[in-house]
């Protein structure tokens, strides 16, 4: 029975990737070849597919999604701290919270299509191999795009982590916040017990994604914000 179980997550999981490639190669040709319009027009159509591709994930693998605390996200810009399980939260939450930029591997960038079409929703790009750089250029560039508007979407914990565990979070987001005086928000989800990290297999189930209250980032030093945030997001794991 078990192995009937996963083959049948394994077909499903491919129906899923053969929609969800098909909708990325689809969006980002309709987003470079609309590159002309404003950013919050091109980002709102581009992401559209991220949207549809949350749907398909509900109707090919059963992954349902449950948001609460839509009331905590500013009118404004805001910096966004999420923690880091999987790939469904770049997607999802570039379309929840637009218009947003994200912080990104610059080399993600070069990919045909879907890098150019990265490329053109004001991303924060970096290069990993020099990160004290790296952290000067998201400051830099991180205030640019809070000052016109934008949310930014940042992961702390720097890479992907097991649901069963928290990694420690960089202080560089809290930092950008504080030197913008923007809130933050600290928003938590489960979505590596259904997509998982290291496996082409999803299995159904409910991603709860939660919003916090925003921190007033005014109220203490890089280090405590990040903490702040941080023990947030353990608590409503």
């Amino acid at each position: 029975m078990e192995l009937l179980r996963l083959l049948g997550w394994a077909l499903r999981s491919a129906l899923f990737y053969a929609g969800f490639l098909s909708l990325v190669i689809l969006m980002s040709t309709v987003a470079c070849l609309l590159f002309f319009l404003p950013f919050r027009m091109l980002q709102r159509i581009a992401t559209t597919g991220n949207h549809l591709s949350m749907t398909w994930l509900r109707l090919t693998c059963g992954i349902n999604i449950i948001v609460s605390g839509q009331h905590n996200v500013p009118e404004g810009p805001c910096l966004i701290l999420s923690n880091h399980q999987s790939t469904w939260e770049t997607f999802y939450l570039q379309w929840f919270f637009q218009p947003a930029s994200v912080i990104l591997k610059r080399g993600l960038m070069w990919i045909p299509l879907f890098g150019w079409a990265l490329a053109l929703m004001q991303p924060i790009a970096i290069k990993r191999s020099n990160p004290a750089k790296a952290i000067r250029y998201v400051l830099k560039q991180g205030a640019k795009r809070l000052a016109a508007g934008n949310k930014i979407v940042i992961y702390p914990e720097g890479t992907r982590v097991s649901p069963e565990a928290l990694g420690e979070f960089k202080t560089s987001g809290a930092a950008l916040a504080r030197n913008a005086g923007v809130p933050i928000v600290p928003v938590a989800h489960n979505a590596g017990h259904y997509w998982t990290k290291d496996s082409f297999i999803k299995k159904p189930g409910t991603i709860h994604l939660q919003i916090g209250p925003a921190i007033d980032s005014r109220s203490g030093d890089a280090r405590e914000l990040t903490k702040q945030a941080r023990t947030w997001i353990e608590n409503a794991l």
